[in-house]
């Protein structure tokens, strides 16, 4: 039984909140851009210097979603939204990872501390897991750039691509997003939670 979690009771709360606050300061800057679309300050004035700024920072982040949407002939100035939706998927799983990251360290200090060799067992099966979530993880993240099979990316997709090609074969990619790996991504988070029962909660 786990007697005690440090990271994940005292430490986990204070940086959730803080990803909480950037998370959220970053769409309400997406929804100032959005409405800046529609609105079309004078480039001469305040306003309209910040907004070009507010663009110029946050075209990076936009401007795949820009892409996607032309593909489908929608209005490009929509792509905010589209960035937005995205940001909340990407946050909710990070998120995820951060605090199944806290808990394998409680965990494994606990499993060592007890000697409990079925608890040890079960944390290192479900870290080598989270290792996998993350790898997709950065491959969804991935997908919105170019990338040679030469580097830290083109190594992650050769790990994740036995996985994942069987499934977008079922569902191929959207344009620029390869939602297969939202699919493998709760596969193996189902995956955790059996070892985590069976395996680590006795």
């Amino acid at each position: 039984m786990i007697t005690e979690s440090f990271l994940l009771n005292k430490v986990y709360p204070y940086v959730s909140l803080i990803f909480l606050i950037v998370t959220l300061t970053f769409i309400a800057l997406l929804l100032l851009r959005l409405l800046f679309n529609y609105t079309d300050p004078n480039p001469f004035g305040k306003v309209g210097r910040f907004s070009y700024k507010l663009k110029k920072h946050t075209d990076k982040f936009v401007y795949p979603a820009a892409r996607l949407l032309a593909q489908f002939r929608i209005d490009t100035k929509l792509a905010p939204i589209i960035t937005i939706l995205i940001t909340a998927v990407l946050s909710y799983f990070l998120l995820g990872i951060i605090r199944d990251t806290f808990f394998i360290i409680d965990v494994l200090a606990t499993a060592i501390e007890q000697n409990n060799a079925k608890m040890l067992v079960g944390i290192v099966l479900y870290a080598l897991i989270g290792l996998l979530i993350l790898a997709i993880f950065i491959r969804f993240i991935g997908s919105w750039f170019v990338f040679t099979r030469n580097t830290f990316l083109g190594f992650i997709y050769r790990v994740t691509d036995p996985i994942l090609l069987p499934v977008q074969k079922l569902i191929p990619p959207v344009g620029m997003f390869d939602l297969s790996a939202m699919i493998v991504l709760l596969l193996l988070g189902f995956l955790q939670g059996i070892i985590v029962r069976s395996m680590v909660f006795q």
